[in-house]
């Protein structure tokens, strides 16, 4: 399992020595190993578990889940929604900051990266962890999907208190079997420019977070730089 950093281990050990997520990832390491040889794969091989390595289990407090990477140049860098510094804002993370401004009534951050967010305890994770140039889904089925469910059912089983944002099918479908009990589930339409419009803009996920970590005497997260 080489391609599993040490130090992501540190906090989500339990997760990671799991026998059933060891066989897993060692199945998908081998068809990576093939994949970035031939192909553009993204993020960089060194970024695939970047959601693990800023956001401790003992940390989260909130789960945003994506679906795959951006298949674009530059843009995926291992966080779900999330594009390095620099970057054109793609049009799901522009929905995303319009709905956070309409929610909380102060000004979206003024980049794309959203490593602050992962510091403060929101963990981004996508549904598949890699994905081809210009080939969305490509990667949906060589076994992430597996990974991330029993990454889900993970912090479920340990974290009793988590708001989870549950942006389209996708992500529904996939917390579905996870048996979800006290934790927060915030249900909307995906950020795309396709469905925004059907049920994401209006469904204020933020401050509904932030209302219920409050609540539960957690610290509320700062969505904004200012």
């Amino acid at each position: 399992m080489e391609f599993v950093k040490s130090s992501v281990r540190n906090g989500w050990k339990s997760l990671f020595d799991n026998p059933q997520i060891i066989e897993i990832l060692n199945d998908i390491d081998r068809f990576l190993k093939a994949e970035y040889a031939e192909n553009v794969v993204y993020p960089a091989y060194s970024n695939i578990f970047e959601a693990f390595e800023l956001t401790p289990l003992s940390s989260v407090k909130v789960v945003i889940i994506g679906q795959d990477p951006y298949h674009g140049k530059n843009q995926a860098h291992g966080l779900a929604f999330s594009v390095p510094y620099g970057q054109k804002l793609p049009p799901s993370l522009r929905n995303i900051f319009k709905e956070l401004k309409f929610d909380l009534q102060k000004e979206p951050p003024w980049q794309g990266n959203l490593e602050f967010w992962a510091r403060q305890g929101v963990f981004l994770l996508n549904t598949s962890l890699t994905v081809r140039e210009s080939a969305p889904a490509s990667h949906s089925k060589i076994g992430w999907e597996k990974f991330t469910s029993l990454t889900l059912k993970h912090i479920i089983q340990n974290k009793a208190l988590c708001v989870f944002m549950l942006w389209g099918n996708n992500a529904k479908a996939i917390i579905n079997s996870s048996g979800i009990s006290s934790q927060l589930l915030l249900h909307a339409a995906h950020p795309s420019p396709l469905s925004a419009n059907r049920g994401f803009f209006g469904s204020r996920p933020f401050s509904k977070a932030n209302d219920y970590l409050i609540a539960n005497d957690l610290e509320a997260i700062h969505w904004t730089e200012n």
